[in-house]
């Protein structure tokens, strides 16, 4: 087996990177290390890299059986992290598995067990339940942004899964923001606990701005915003979906291009969203906090809230759609009159 340091620049070089950052560097150094590791940083600061270099480097290329197990709560990150993966280049299989994706596709890429299987977790259950995964063989679990697993309602899922995982020797916790209790289905002793949090919070590229309405209705003001900001990659959050399409309608009728996202539309109809926003064709996204987890796409420059988030962690991953890795970026809160700047 190489080193890791000449694994690592391997991989990096096929990534085009040319170094890793404090914390993908000491998540590496403790994974490699300890059987328990909880992972705390920020949106954006390269979790996914940071976990994915050390398990990978722990897979046995020899075995034709699954080795490691992601779960994450959306199918959006559980496609990154296949992409991620994919392009390091190492010619091991991933299989990644998720609602609203053809049950019989996942069961015949299955048939060849994966190296690394990255799921959420009702898919998952699902296909343990089927017969479809084993998991005696899997050794490493990684839970991506577990504490929004938990919010979502998955914990009966995930309990049923970790309870399925008999062989299991590294259990691997990402969170960007401060993680409440670990569950008790979830034994982790002797965490090691790494937390960049503050480190992220005093060296973020993140301006954070605000706007006062003249009223209720922010419509004009939102719109008077978004042609100063010109066409710079701007995303706009909302509380409701169907505020999302409202605004939406409403900037189109005003001529400013623009699609919108949320958790009501059809699979095709997101992919269809998000890929306009991607490829420039559409530089403003309007969405609900769905877009505020999963979603890597680079360069975007503004984050607005027009509507206020329900609490300081939703704040947090709504911006850190923004200033990722070394980038600046800019979130603008939108207020009315009565409204007050949280915290």
């Amino acid at each position: 087996m190489p080193t890791q340091k000449a694994f690592t620049d391997n991989i990096l070089e096929k990534l085009k990177i040319k170094a890793l950052n404090d914390m993908q560097l000491a998540s590496i150094e403790a994974i490699e290390k300890d059987d328990n590791v909880l992972l705390l940083s920020a949106t954006g600061s390269g979790k996914t890299l940071a976990y994915l270099l050390p398990v990978t480097r722990l897979l046995n290329p020899a075995k034709t059986t699954t080795q490691a197990l992601i779960i994450v709560p959306s199918r959006e990150l559980a496609l990154q992290i296949e992409s991620v993966f994919k392009s390091m280049g190492t010619n091991l299989k991933i299989t990644c598995c998720y609602g609203g994706h053809l049950r019989e596709t996942e069961e015949n890429n299955l048939k060849q067990p994966p190296a690394i299987l990255v799921g959420t977790p009702g898919r998952l259950a699902d296909h343990i339940r089927r017969g479809n995964i084993t998991t005696d063989s899997i050794e490493t679990l990684v839970l991506d942004e577990f504490d929004k697993s938990l919010e979502l309602g998955f914990q009966e899922e995930m309990s049923f899964i970790i309870g399925s995982l008999k062989s299991l020797t590294k259990k691997i916790l990402t969170s960007a923001t401060e993680t409440l209790d670990i569950p008790a289905f979830l034994p982790m002793d002797n965490l090691v606990k790494l937390d960049f949090l503050k480190d992220a919070n005093e060296e973020t590229g993140l301006t954070v701005k605000t706007l006062l309405s003249d009223g209720k209705d922010k419509l004009e003001t939102l719109f008077r915003l978004i042609c100063m900001l010109g066409n710079r990659s701007t995303i706009i959050f909302c509380n409701h979906r169907e505020s999302v399409e409202r605004t939406s309608k409403w900037l189109k009728e005003k001529d400013i291009i623009n699609v919108f996202y949320h958790g009501s539309l059809e699979q095709q109809e997101r992919d269809a969203a998000l890929g306009k926003f991607r490829n420039g064709t559409s530089n403003v996204l309007v969405t609900t906090d769905l877009a505020s987890r999963g979603l890597d796409i680079a360069n975007i420059r503004y984050i607005i809230h027009y509507h206020l988030p329900g609490s300081e962690d939703i704040f947090t991953h709504r911006n850190g759609r923004t200033a990722r890795m070394d980038a600046s970026g800019t979130a603008i809160l939108i207020l009315s009159p009565e409204e007050i700047l949280p915290g």
